[in-house]
């Protein structure tokens, strides 16, 4: 019998050889987790078991999903796509499990007219069983889809924006379907209370966490902020977390909804970008988990015994999905190519999917037979999701003549505004920074063109005057018709490495001499951006540092001119001293290997630097340090020379990793 230890060592196995093989044929590493999951489950080579702890432990996976879905979906921002969730989420839950009742009706009817006992697909079901089967089927994979669309930059693209709307609603209505499913088998009035009771209690713990609990959060987490641990700081984001979703669960919601208001709350306060680092590790090994499980439910008997049925289920239901998605999302005015591509994003099954399956197996209201096959049809509709969402382009294109024409029309839209514009800035992001960088270039006679993916916010500047225009700057498309060769500099205002690093790559490849500017919250990843081409880093944290230490030696009285000359200088030196930083009692925790620190070292009598040159004593390129500055022993301050002679309590700071720096100190002292 395996140990907890081998099924664990077993998992992760598993899921590296899954991933890396998926990287070596360039697919998505989600589709190696359910790979794995096939093969090494129960119906195949047995070599694990799905067991209800490992399950519950992969419920962890969605739980945090949707806590990191909750801190980008505030409640201001879910406000503003009010229209999509529930306008577009609405009518797809809805109609799908309309059409999942209206065609067992036909079915049943059709059947009892040739004189056969009528029942869903002949299984003698009832409308009951219609209602949680359709459902199940509305559901599509929250933890999938999400995932591929912030690999792909696509969160905030049309397509994104709609997908995200379904999803989100999608996330609530297993709510009200949860409650619904073991209402079903009661009676009218029964089941009448029953949603009843639920409606209110749902209610009234919603109103209460969203109403007060934002203050009580922010309030909260200022307090453990204040004890400077990150330690302490992690663990009560896991006890608010897995707490909120313990509660909404004993409540009768689902512990995915608890999640995602926890992370509702979080956004909401100053700690937003903190909690996403922090969480990110738990969120991405336990979805990876999940991925497993769900492959290892894949049943191969069923697809032998029943691989017509099984095919039919996987293939009606990703066809009708896609249909009315499609039909959907055009009938609220996206265009052809954006609805045909939010079909192909949701068209699959989801993981709630499975929970609202097994609840109605559990409630004899589908019977176990016929689970089987349904759950290697859903299990392989979402095997099937990565590709098609890897493809979605190439599909779109061949499905829709007019999609090309949209998106030539677009870059032309574009182009027209770029036309007659040289030595002007390309703005990637109209955001707060993008609107004040534009408003300055106005102000000097300098052009400008700045591509936003906000439809919202593009409508509202365009008709104001302002040169700005809907485009996405992660496509070379967007950045050529923008006249990327023929500008003077490019600005990334928005602080996205992953998104800048990419348009990184397309500047350099198609526009070497344009300089980029790019913004960044601090200093951890201004090496990689510099590595990656950007001529110019300005993190948000060093240059707010720069201007509190400005407006500071203006108050003590310092001239203008020479703070003004002072800020230049430090800017010139290219961040050299603060980009490092001296390591203290409460820096426990920070990722060393992000930030560069600060040491400072004082030759003392019998060191093995003492009377020679610096560039002698320390080669500052082969152990990937770099000597900011030298105190010299009378309390003067000079700039390091390779030539400087070191002298008996001289202190050098150096700047480098902390690896680097200790074989720094003992080469100085130790020679």
């Amino acid at each position: 019998m395996a140990s907890t230890l081998d099924l664990t060592l077993l998992y992760l196995l598993a899921a590296v050889v899954g991933v890396v093989l998926c990287r070596l044929l360039k697919l998505p590493p989600m589709l190696g987790y359910l790979a794995v999951g096939v093969v090494i489950g129960p119906n195949a080579l047995a070599l694990a078991k799905d067991s209800a702890g490992v399950r519950y432990l992969a419920e962890f996976g969605v739980v945090f999903l949707m806590f990191v879905i909750g801190l980008e979906f505030n409640l201001p921002k879910l406000k503003s796509m009010r229209s999509l969730v529930f306008g577009l989420g609405l009518g797809q839950v809805s109609l799908t499990i309309l059409a999942t009742l209206l065609g067992h009706l036909a079915l049943g009817g059709a059947m009892a007219w040739l004189g056969h006992e009528h029942g869903l697909l002949g299984w003698g079901l009832h409308w009951q069983s219609a209602v949680a089967l359709g459902g199940a089927l509305a559901m599509s994979s929250t933890a999938i889809v999400v995932k591929m669309m912030a690999d792909r930059l696509e969160l905030e693209s049309e397509h994104g924006r709609r997908v995200m709307g379904i999803l989100l609603f999608q996330d609530l209505a297993v709510v009200p379907l949860l409650v619904l499913i073991p209402a079903l088998g009661d009676s009218a009035s029964e089941m009448t209370r029953t949603l009843l009771v639920a409606s209110l209690k749902a209610g009234a713990l919603l109103v209460i966490l969203l109403a007060g609990g934002q203050r009580v959060m922010h309030l909260w987490l200022d307090l453990v902020a204040r004890r400077k641990s990150e330690e302490l700081f992690m663990l009560n984001i896991l006890l608010v977390t897995l707490g909120l979703a313990w509660l909404t669960e004993h409540f009768g919601l689902s512990l995915a909804l608890g999640a995602f208001v926890a992370g509702m709350l979080i956004a909401e306060t100053d700690y937003k970008h903190q909690v996403e680092t922090d969480i990110r590790p738990f969120h991405d090994v336990l979805l990876g988990l999940f991925f497993i499980t769900i492959g290892m439910k894949l049943d191969w008997r069923s697809l032998i015994d029943s691989w017509g049925l099984v095919l039919l289920l996987a293939t009606l239901p990703v066809l009708f999905k896609l249909g009315l998605i499609t039909s959907l999302a055009k009938w609220f005015g996206a265009p052809t190519g954006v609805a045909l591509r939010t079909g192909l994003y949701l068209a699959q099954a989801g993981e709630f999917g499975f929970v609202l399956l097994s609840l109605a197996t559990q409630e004899k209201l589908i019977p176990r037979q016929l689970e089987s096959p349904l759950l290697a049809a859903m299990v392989l509709s979402m095997l099937a999701t990565p590709l098609i969402i890897q493809y979605s382009n190439r599909i779109v294109n061949r499905l829709s003549s007019t999609d090309w024409m949209m998106q030539s029309l677009a870059m032309t839209k574009i182009a027209s505004k770029a036309i007659n514009t040289e030595r002007h800035v390309v703005i990637c992001g109209y955001g707060r920074s993008g609107q004040n960088l534009a408003r300055m270039l106005e102000q000097e006679g300098i052009p400008y063109v700045a591509l936003d993916l906000d439809p919202d916010r593009v409508q509202q500047a365009a008709a104001a005057g302002q040169n700005v225009s809907f485009g996405d700057a992660t496509r070379l498309q967007s950045l050529v018709a923008a006249g990327l060769s023929r500008a003077s500099a490019l600005v990334i205002t928005y602080p996205d490495t992953l998104s800048a690093k990419k348009i990184l790559h397309l500047v350099r490849e198609h526009a070497p001499a344009v300089p980029v500017a790019v913004r960044t919250i601090d200093d951890a990843r201004l090496d990689a951006l510099q590595a990656a081409g950007a001529t110019v880093v300005v993190p948000e944290a060093i240059e707010g540092s720069l201007m509190l230490a400005s407006q500071t030696l203006a108050l003590v009285g310092v001239p203008i001119r020479r703070v003004i000359r002072l800020v230049q200088d430090q800017r010139m030196a290219r961040y050299g001293l603060l980009r490092g930083y001296f390591h203290g009692a409460d820096d426990d925790g920070v990722d060393e290997g992000e930030l560069q620190r600060l040491q400072s070292v004082t030759v003392m009598a019998g060191a093995a630097c003492l009377g020679q040159r610096l560039g002698d004593s320390l080669d500052t390129e082969t152990l990937g340090v770099a000597v900011v500055s030298v105190r010299q022993a009378g309390g003067r301050v000079v700039i390091p020379e390779t030539g400087l002679t070191l002298q008996a309590g001289d202190t050098l700071v150096l700047s480098g990793r902390p690896q680097d720096l200790a074989r720094a100190e003992s080469l100085l002292l130790k020679g």
